[in-house]
């Protein structure tokens, strides 16, 4: 029997699985901009997470066309894993200005975007570009 919540609990869900590919994926473009490449070690390090946390993953993310890998060499961005990592900087931006925009420290913003980001809907996060683009105006 299908209870009333069970479609909000199913894309829940849904979002968390999506986070791990966007997190990793940003912080893959990220390393791959500041230092030319992302290293597993460094993608583990800076994810906190153990190694072969980061290995299991990539390999997840490998199977499903986010990135490339091969032995002993830097995890790459497939197009799709590159767009997913262009979307989840924009809204990480977007959000830490939406914050910041209500008064919360940039410090603050930064940490808390980083639990909220995956999880809003695509109309929230029209909502927040329409606020900030009229607070822009005003």
């Amino acid at each position: 029997m299908d209870r009333p919540e069970s479609k909000r609990f199913h894309e829940t869900r849904r979002r968390l699985t999506e986070a791990a590919a966007e997190d990793y994926c940003e912080l893959i473009a990220t390393l791959t901009e500041e230092h030319g490449e992302a290293r597993i070690k460094t993608i583990a390090a800076t994810l906190g997470v153990s190694h072969v946390t980061a290995i299991r993953t990539l390999q997840r993310l490998s199977k499903e066309g986010f990135v490339t890998t091969e032995r002993r060499q830097p995890v790459g961005l497939t197009p799709k894993g590159l767009k997913t990592a262009l979307d989840a900087k924009h809204r990480h931006e977007l959000l830490v200005r939406f914050f910041v925009a209500l008064g919360v420290s940039k410090k603050t913003a930064e940490v808390d975007v980083e639990g909220v980001e995956h999880y809003l809907s695509s109309e929230s996060i029209r909502a927040v570009e329409r606020y900030l683009r009229s607070k822009s105006k005003s």
